[in-house]
């Protein structure tokens, strides 16, 4: 039962409504049973078992944690230790175990030796099992550094845990700060209510109307290639970029809007990332609550661990303070971008797209940040004024869509043959002959797909200033009813869904 499906629609209007009929005590386990109640009916039951086993686990392990000294630090590191393997080895075996697989028999096979030494195995993956994975381990570490206090009620956790808009495709949560509005009751607030349908009507908007279109062109290139060389594939990559964040970024618009209204705020995770004017600040525009996650949880305690201070000592006696620690800062940062594009799947086209590509574009980009400003300089160049922010901005965007090319590729090979594809052959012709229009989509879809992306932008550049809600909220009654059943009847009219189509799954369910 995917969230852009009528039944889905049917079942979110029941349990609104029931959950601010039923008295305010009851309210969070009857979002537990909501939670529950949904995985059954998206065919999850069985593998319920998974996430109950880890919220189980975080369960006990922060009750032993609040329950020894500060004095027995070996014994607490220990239960730390215990549940991360725990809840790490549940996720490494569910989608990991054939990326080492595959690795060593690849490996096997250059060396002359057969390409299927080991047999892969497949396991049923629960929705969502990286993100409410990282969410019990934020919580579990913050209980034992003392920054939250352990949940001494198994169906609150289990709540936090299973969250059913949550595991969809995040955000990743942190306990201390997201989890008591869970438990907390809440009155019917009809402004919530209605902003929360509203954010979910624009976050249909971008997946079934601009997404789903978009990706009509894109499995048409990226499918066969070969059929598509040069500009083509270009075409596609940037196309898939901006279905990526539609898809992605619109399934946080309805899981927020959503959540919005039974009165629990969930944190943003995009503040418009293609604005960014460097790959460093593209992340922290991008899937924040994973970059937040990954600095406090593994970045800066590498940065803190023996290994790393030691390394740090060696490199500045080596190379110099300033240029030691940044060399050392680099070496933390490896490991934080190898774990990044390992979540993000098991497989290298994730570990050079979404983790060790970016790696690099981060640490040329603080290498070569003072040459730069040198040069603009010596040319009297405003490095913050418009026109090279805007060449900036476009640099960036052309850099990621590089890494979502790798993202989109069937195969680590097929991404670097589509690399070699768009550069071998010399066609911009078909930006303008009409050959564009033979990818699946018409003139009219075609039109649709620009004029639908010349709104997001308008949107996008608004939301810079203020709350485009807040602004619209402003206006005369007749105009917001007028705008948003504008945006409702885009939806209906203009979306890809219904009898004959099933709309995609959203891209980053299954992370």
């Amino acid at each position: 039962m995917g969230i852009t499906s009528f039944y889905f629609l049917c079942f979110f209007a029941v349990l609104l409504v029931v959950y601010y009929c039923i008295p305010r005590k009851f309210q969070w386990g009857f979002l537990l049973l909501g939670s529950v109640a949904y995985c059954l009916l998206a065919g999850q039951g069985a593998l319920l078992f998974y996430p109950l086993v880890s919220v189980g686990a975080c369960y006990a392990g922060a009750k032993l944690l609040s329950g020894t000294s500060a004095e027995e630090e070996r014994k607490r590191r220990g239960i730390l230790i215990l549940t991360i393997l725990i809840n790490i080895g549940i996720l490494f075996a569910l989608k990991y175990v054939n990326f080492f697989i595959n690795t060593a028999n690849g490996i096997a096979g250059l060396f002359g030796g057969s390409d299927e030494l080991i047999s892969g195995v497949d396991f049923l993956v629960p929705l969502g099992v990286s993100f409410y994975t990282f969410s019990l381990l934020g919580y579990v570490i913050d209980v034992y550094y003392g920054l939250a206090n352990a949940q001494t009620n198994f169906g609150k956790l289990a709540l936090y845990g299973l969250y059913f808009p949550n595991l969809i495709s995040g955000p990743i949560l942190k306990y201390r700060e997201h989890a008591e509005q869970f438990f907390a009751p809440h009155d019917f607030d009809y402004k919530q209510v209605t902003q929360g349908l509203q954010r979910m009507v624009w976050g249909f908007f971008k997946k079934l109307v601009i997404a789903e279109r978009l990706g009509a062109l894109v499995n048409t290139v990226y499918g066969d290639y070969e059929s598509y060389p040069g500009a083509y594939i270009w075409v596609a990559t940037v196309c898939y970029a901006l279905q990526l964040y539609t898809d992605f970024s619109g399934c946080m618009d309805i899981v927020l809007g959503l959540s919005q209204s039974l009165g629990i705020a969930l944190p943003e995770n995009f503040q418009t990332p293609f604005f960014a004017k460097s790959v460093a600040e593209y992340w922290r525009r991008w899937h924040i609550t994973l970059g937040v996650w990954m600095k406090d949880y593994v970045f800066y305690p590498l940065l803190r661990s023996k290994l790393f201070t030691n390394l740090n000592h060696s490199l500045k006696k080596k190379f110099g303070k300033k240029r030691g620690k940044q060399y050392a800062t680099f070496a933390a940062m490896f490991v934080l971008w190898l774990t990044v594009g390992i979540w993000h799947g098991g497989d290298w086209k994730f570990v050079i797209g979404s983790g060790l590509l970016h790696w690099f574009y981060i640490v040329m980009e603080e290498l070569l940040a003072p040459p730069f400003a040198r040069l603009n300089e010596r040319l009297h160049l405003n490095g913050e004024g418009r026109f090279l922010g805007g060449v900036r901005i476009l640099r960036t965007f052309f850099l990621v869509c590089i890494g979502d090319l790798f993202f989109r590729a069937d195969s680590l090979g097929d991404a670097f043959a589509m690399l070699r594809e768009s550069v071998r052959v010399w066609n911009p012709q078909i930006l303008w002959d009409g050959s564009l229009l033979q990818l699946g989509l018409d003139g009219i879809e075609t039109a649709v797909a620009v004029l639908s992306l010349l709104l997001l932008w308008a949107v996008s550049l608004c939301q810079r200033k203020e709350s485009v809600r807040e602004s619209i909220a402003k206006k005369p009654l007749p105009i917001r009813w007028v705008l948003w059943y504008v945006l409702l009847f885009a939806v209906i009219l203009l979306g890809y869904y219904g009898p004959g189509y099933s709309a995609a799954e959203f891209i980053y369910q299954g992370f």
